[in-house]
């Protein structure tokens, strides 16, 4: 059954990848971009690496694939020169979609100098793998993962900085006047006498 899964996500994530890049319709191509992002989840988790699945899931699906859509359906798109420039580009794109293929294919083949060892792999036997993450992350890597935190606050508050606009029509928000605001100075009690309805 876990076989007959993993092939059936695998084709669908293949056929999924291939309709993102052979589609005409840029909505269309994130749709199917996010149908991808589902199936590789599906696959991290046959593969037991639950904390990764979510991740791609939450990450990807829920916030970059989004914001692809939102920006793909705001501007106007011109598919006939998007068209020349991907047949211009073509060639460039198969010699790196070769050489990316070639070190997948090597870093594969090398892949059991990375395994952990048979006395480290019986001690983390019994703990799932959001909790073998979380104990390397918050113990090991501690200090970087406090600096990484770090860089992304600065490039939120960079963000808000740069989109900040002072001109006169630009609104501002004024927090003491929103605090002193009275109940009755915002809303109106009306009494509707029976009969008597919206005038239109």
């Amino acid at each position: 059954m876990v076989d007959i899964l993993f092939y059936s996500f695998g084709a669908l994530l293949v056929m999924a990848a291939l309709m993102v890049v052979l589609l005409r319709n840029p909505v269309h191509s994130v749709l199917f971009l996010i149908f991808a992002f589902f199936n590789a989840a599906a696959l991290f988790i046959l593969l037991g690496a639950e904390f990764i699945a979510m991740t791609l899931v939450i990450v990807y699906v829920g916030a970059v694939a989004v914001l692809f859509l939102f920006v793909v359906m705001m501007i106007n798109i011109n598919v006939a020169e998007l068209k020349r420039g991907f047949l211009r580009h073509a060639p460039i794109g198969i010699v790196l979609g070769a050489v990316i293929f070639l070190q997948i294919y090597i870093a594969l083949s090398n892949s059991a100098m990375f395994l952990p060892k048979v006395s480290d792999a019986a001690n983390v036997v019994n703990l799932t793998n959001t909790e073998q993450i979380g104990m390397v992350l918050y113990t090991d890597y501690f200090i970087v993962f406090q600096l990484s935190g770090l860089v992304l606050l600065v490039a939120m508050i960079g963000a808000i900085v740069l989109t900040l606009t002072h001109g006169k029509d630009a609104k501002r928000q004024d927090i003491t006047k929103q605090v002193m605001q009275r109940p009755e100075d915002s809303v109106e009690l009306v009494e509707v006498k029976v009969g008597q309805g919206v005038k239109i």
